[in-house]
């Protein structure tokens, strides 16, 4: 896959812009950046949008820009000219999907129905863009109009908000999913960049979903965990459970057999995403532990970052 649609994928979430005036455009991008999702989709929607992407790409080269709206193939020439790395459109024209195709230039033509996956699919697409999503009957749409097509991916687009985002990113068909809700024109056009990096944080958060798994306490023999296990479920009528390296009290607690990483044991937090945790973790300067990865039929499900908190380890779990 063309490696600016994989950083995509890794991201996660497409703020679709629209921006009015060509000066809004560096403070939109830092915003972005502040927030830590370093991707913007600018819109031929205005005037604006050629000098906005090439504003973005020559003061901001850390930001991923792409063009959106794109409806010719001028655009798509001009897009390029500012420094727009991929191209989306809002349908499937055949004009703009040919010339993106024959110039090897990432594009993402919006379908809603099978024939015109099947009109990608002969011209050697395999990610798309689901537009208008919701008022195209939603998530329920995807699941039954991609059935047949295993090898092809979705970036559902429109009606996509806050409350949808993750039942949509659930779906294995999904690539990512493209929204305005964080980058409001009327937020942009009122100055109110502030907000937009705190909206934009949230989208983060809600996608990644992080939240408290349980406390690992790390002890130095069998004998001194099994104490505190039944310490802890005697006070807190917690049910006990032994596994090979540690014994679980309830579901809060594991209760290590040996010591483990961390000074004083570990804290575990799952998450909706393992890999864009992983992505977005190391945007932060945060590594993994490779070493301490665990697998189920092939899938990640749990590993160790390099950074302690107080004395304890952090576990990534793959809810």
């Amino acid at each position: 896959m063309n490696k600016i649609l994989e950083r995509i994928n890794e991201l996660g979430i497409v703020p679709v812009v629209k921006i009015e005036k060509s000066e809004d455009a560096l403070p939109l991008g830092q915003a972005l950046l502040a927030a830590g999702l370093p991707l913007a989709e600018i819109t031929f929607r205005t005037s604006a949008a050629e000098v906005s992407i090439k504003n973005l790409t020559k003061e901001l080269p850390e930001l991923l820009v792409g063009a959106g709206t794109v409806l010719t193939v001028d655009q798509v020439k001009r897009a390029l000219s500012a420094g727009a790395r991929f191209i989306v459109s809002p349908g499937f024209n055949p004009q703009v999907v040919d010339y993106c195709v024959e110039n090897d230039i990432p594009v993402t033509p919006g379908i809603n129905n099978p024939t015109q996956i099947e009109m990608a699919l002969q011209r050697g697409l395999k990610v798309l863009k689901f537009f208008p999503a919701e008022t195209s009957g939603g998530l329920a749409m995807l699941k039954s109009m991609s059935a047949p097509y295993p090898d092809v991916r979705f970036i559902p687009t429109g009606g996509i908000n806050p409350e949808n985002l993750c039942a949509y990113l659930s779906n294995s068909k999904v690539h990512a999913i493209g929204g305005s809700w964080m980058v409001k024109a009327g937020l942009i056009s009122s100055g109110d960049f502030s907000e937009i990096t705190r909206l934009t944080k949230e989208a983060i958060s809600t996608m990644l979903g992080f939240s408290f798994s349980h406390l690992g306490i790390n002890q130095e023999s069998k004998e001194k965990a099994y104490q505190a296990t039944s310490l802890l479920s005697d006070l807190f009528y917690l049910p006990p459970k032994e596994g090979t390296s540690s014994f679980f009290v309830g579901e809060a607690f594991e209760i290590m057999k040996n010591r483990g990483l961390g000074k004083y044991g570990h804290i575990a937090l799952a998450t909706n995403d393992i890999h864009r945790a992983i992505v977005y973790l190391k945007m932060q300067g945060i590594s993994v532990l490779p070493e301490t990865a665990k697998e189920k039929d092939g899938k990640l499900k749990a590993i160790y970052i390099d950074q302690e908190v107080s004395g304890f380890a952090i576990h990534l779990l793959q809810k």
